[in-house]
């Protein structure tokens, strides 16, 4: 619930308090005796979703735009009135959304000033670069909790619906600047500890399962970063805590923009490259959820004639962030492909490994694992070796195994593939 407290001016009193009357809102007045043309100062106590269309019916009956309106978070009314008003508005279709204003204020306050959201964007980026690093999930969620990405996503898409120009720019000039900053910090913080060795300049970043995540994003990637924008949007417009989204937001965008930077830093274009395919699908997603889920909530600008307006900077921005995530999913989409190919290619071959050991002839041997060594190519990979590992009874021979099994592993995946066999010395004990 809030209390709204609005400065009335002269002339106008009459009129606020009967269209107050006519909302049967409770209210106070209070005269004012300052010189300014202000009759008085009317506060009254309503529920959430009724504060925008209580100042809207103020605004026609002559509230000016100019005079002070505070908006306050109440903890408690106690007044059969306002219950009745609640249930009133509770069976609203605009459920638990807040007024434009808040809207505004609050999409605001979570886009801090430059400096801290400089520093907290660059301490954010190198703690998820060390986590990477340090092949640290934990860490990398640290690094999460600290990322200031909420605010600037939120500020762009309420710029937009309500056609906010200078909250629309200012909201796209921090979200550019925050990618900038995570993925330059990133990349020098990993420089420096490569040439300081501090990590082992022999480390295999790929083999590291938190940067191999980001190597080769796929469909779903696009799926959790505009969950994460439908979620941004439905926080800010309810008034609920944003901390939890924050991390979402975060999520999707500052381990991937890490990831970059240590790709960069490290020399590898095929991990620079996916994981900034990454970035910018989440970036242009989260935008574009948040858009929609606003202007679908039936948030538009004060003046109604800029409602045309809004809505034409909408359709453009909308046709500008789909078509930017449509080229991009062609990869995502490549990258989906390939997986299932290699998933499928993975299974057929370690079917044909399992046919041959089933054969009589090799009834001693027992199949222990089948691992699969892939190229760097981001796209369509295919195994280039097949490493299979078997158990074999002390002295034991087995007459064209190794032939059969490369005939089988060829024919399974279709082209010719190295195949690497070893053999483990199985003692039974009955």
């Amino acid at each position: 619930m809030r209390l709204v407290q609005v400065t009335v001016p002269v002339g106008k009193r009459e009129a606020v308090l009967d269209a107050l009357d006519d909302q049967r809102v409770d209210y106070v007045v209070t005269d004012e005796t300052s010189d300014r043309d202000v009759a008085a100062v009317v506060s009254f106590p309503l529920p959430v979703n009724a504060v925008e269309p209580v100042l809207e019916s103020l605004r026609a009956a002559g509230l000016s735009e100019d005079a002070y309106t505070v908006v306050i978070d109440a903890e408690t009314v106690l007044s059969r009135h306002f219950e009745e008003l609640s249930d009133e508005y509770a069976e609203a279709e605009n459920g638990d959304r807040i007024a434009r204003e808040e809207l505004q204020a609050r999409a605001s306050d979570l886009a801090p000033t430059l400096p801290t959201y400089a520093t907290m964007t660059v301490v954010s980026s190198v703690i998820a670069a060390a986590g990477l690093l340090l092949d640290s999930p934990a860490t990398v969620v640290g690094s999460m909790v600290i990322a200031p990405l909420l605010g600037p996503a939120m500020a762009a898409s309420v710029g937009t619906v309500v056609d906010d120009r200078e909250q629309f720019s200012r909201g796209v000039r921090l979200q550019l600047l925050g990618l900038a900053l995570a993925v330059g910090s990133a990349a020098v913080f990993t420089f420096v500890l490569r040439y300081a060795n501090v990590v082992p300049p022999g480390l295999d970043l790929l083999s590291l399962a938190e940067v191999r995540e980001r190597l080769r994003p796929d469909v779903l990637s696009l799926i959790v970063a505009l969950g994460a924008g439908v979620a941004g949007a439905v926080s800010l417009m309810t008034g609920v805590s944003s901390a939890l989204v924050g991390v979402a937001i975060a999520v999707a965008l500052i381990p991937p923009a890490a990831t970059v930077g240590i790709g960069l830093a490290w020399g590898l274009p095929s991990l620079a490259l996916g994981s900034s395919v990454l970035v910018l699908v989440n970036v242009l997603s989260i935008n574009l959820a948040a858009l929609l889920v606003l202007w679908y909530a039936g948030y538009r600008p004060k003046q109604f004639f800029r409602v045309d307006e809004a809505r034409s900077a909408l359709l453009k921005r909308t046709a500008v962030l789909l078509a930017g995530i449509l080229v991009l999913s062609v990869f995502l989409g490549g990258v989906t492909y390939s997986s299932y190919q290699t998933a499928t290619a993975e299974q057929s071959i370690r079917t044909g490994v399992e046919d041959v050991l089933a054969d009589e002839a090799y009834e001693d041997v027992t199949l222990l694992d089948v691992e699969f060594e892939y190229s760097r190519q981001l796209l369509f990979r295919t195994p280039a070796t097949v490493v299979v590992t078997l158990g074999v009874p002390p002295d034991s021979e087995q007459p064209g195994l190794s032939r059969r099994l490369d005939e089988r592993v060829d024919e399974s995946a279709g082209r010719d593939v190295t195949i690497e066999l070893r053999y483990l010395t199985v003692e039974r004990v009955s």
